[in-house]
């Protein structure tokens, strides 16, 4: 796991609660050891209950729920606490990645990351989030890659076409970042899933092929075909 030094961290507000509620003991510890290293202040919890009894006691600024929990749904913990702080950045971090659970997810929170995520990028999009709902804290710009006519904003990870928005789901983001920052090199498949994916051995799987088709479908309705095929080897941009 690489991340960003103590220097990046300490532009962050140092005033930042972070509840992550997560039933995954293993999954909590990487999550609260990480943040912590970014000088957010960390509460975990592994339930419902757990979250709600530690949301009233500590009002944190932002919560990264997993969807599945023992004694509830994350989404239906969400809106509680929403309900109970609107201000407060909800982030869902689930394995779930239909295209129908993330909009639902993203109906009323801010952000959705699916397992098995990256954790560097767990923390910039916690950041993103913070931004969002706290215009006064100080964070760290980062400058945009661009691309053509392409340009992703590292920073509130939103993606322009020509000048247009383009609305993208965070793996979709993910992808495409990663083609971003290779240039016009191809990108082999297996490469892709263990930098986005994070899988092993498992080239068989079709869920790239499945995603460049969602990023195609997107990105070419504002300007030319932009994503190569290498016929058994990978994808690139054009």
């Amino acid at each position: 796991m690489t991340s960003p030094g103590p220097e990046a961290a300490a532009a962050v507000h140092e005033a930042s609660t972070v509840l992550v509620v997560e039933d995954e003991p293993s999954i909590a510890d990487v999550l609260a050891i990480s943040l912590r290293y970014h000088r957010f202040e960390v509460m975990t919890a592994g339930t419902v209950r757990e979250a709600l009894a530690l949301a009233e006691r500590t009002r944190p600024d932002a919560a990264l729920l997993d969807v599945m929990l023992p004694d509830g749904d994350g989404r239906a913990l969400g809106r509680e606490l929403r309900a109970q702080r609107p201000e407060l950045a909800l982030v869902f971090i689930t394995a779930r990645d239909a295209p129908a659970e993330i909009v639902g997810a993203l109906g009323f929170g801010d952000d959705y990351i699916t397992k098995p995520f990256n954790i560097d990028e767990v923390v910039a999009r916690t950041r993103a989030v913070l931004r969002r709902t706290r215009p006064a804290d100080v964070l760290p710009q980062r400058p945009p890659l661009r691309y053509r006519d392409l340009e992703l904003d590292e920073t509130t990870y939103t993606v322009r076409r020509d000048g247009r928005a383009v609305e993208l789901t965070p793996t979709e983001y993910a992808l495409l970042r990663f083609l971003v920052r290779n240039g016009g090199a191809v990108v082999p498949k297996e490469q892709l899933l263990r930098h986005v994916w994070q899988y092993e051995h498992t080239a068989e799987s079709t869920v790239v092929e499945t995603y460049i088709s969602y990023l195609r479908r997107k990105l070419d309705a504002l300007g030319p075909p932009l994503i190569t095929t290498r016929r058994g080897v990978g994808y690139g941009l054009a």
